[in-house]
């Protein structure tokens, strides 16, 4: 389970300096922040990283779920590519892109991090099937365009220019998906010519 660590900021997450991979337990815990909204004595609402690479990005198809005030919270932070490769491939009879939990294989992937709020956390752990069809875990992300304000230390990437994130990858996978084409950006109306089936329309 995982024990977000409080930070006192009011408008933003502070960004928490990212931990040596071989500190897996800490690297899981830090990947969930708090943030105190406004002044006083107003409790902490717990907020955490995601890093989306598919569907759930700008101008994919179900970028919408993070707009929608009525599954939480979530704001845009930045763009970012994964600091180990993994294989992103495009499969099954809707093609959903699948971030295969495959550390040192495939390519960087690139995506957006969100800031989300613990009632968006819950929505995307169930919109994602998680734990059966993906699986949140944490990832390391190599920060390549920022939007949080100038000036403003709490929330700019750590000096290394990393961030730690939780993703939704998959271990659970046909072993042919590892031989399908790996990408290392996603778009549903890419060159690819998979493009995406909505829920809506199965």
């Amino acid at each position: 389970m995982y024990e977000p660590q409080e930070v006192a900021f009011p408008s933003a997450v502070a960004v928490l300096p990212a931990p040596s991979l071989d500190e897996s337990h800490a690297y899981s815990q830090l990947a969930l922040a708090g943030v105190r909204r406004g002044s006083g004595a107003s409790p902490a609402a717990r907020m955490a990283r995601v890093f989306v690479y598919g569907t759930l990005k700008r101008g994919q198809p179900n970028h919408k779920v993070l707009l929608d005030g009525a599954n939480g919270r979530a704001a845009f932070q930045g763009r970012g590519r994964t600091v180990e490769p993994y294989p992103l491939v495009i499969a099954g009879e809707h093609n959903i892109p699948w971030l295969l939990n495959l550390p040192g294989q495939g390519r960087r992937v690139a995506g957006e991090i969100y800031v989300v709020d613990e009632q968006m956390l819950s929505f995307l752990d169930e919109f994602e099937g998680c734990p059966d069809m993906y699986q949140r875990t944490p990832v390391r992300v190599t920060v390549l365009e920022w939007e949080g304000r100038q000036g403003t230390p709490e929330e700019m990437p750590a000096t290394d220019g990393t961030l730690q994130c939780f993703v939704y990858s998959t271990a659970s996978y046909a072993p042919e998906w590892v031989r399908l084409p790996h990408h290392d950006s996603y778009d549903s109306r890419g060159e690819h010519g998979l493009p995406y089936n909505p829920r809506e329309n199965r």
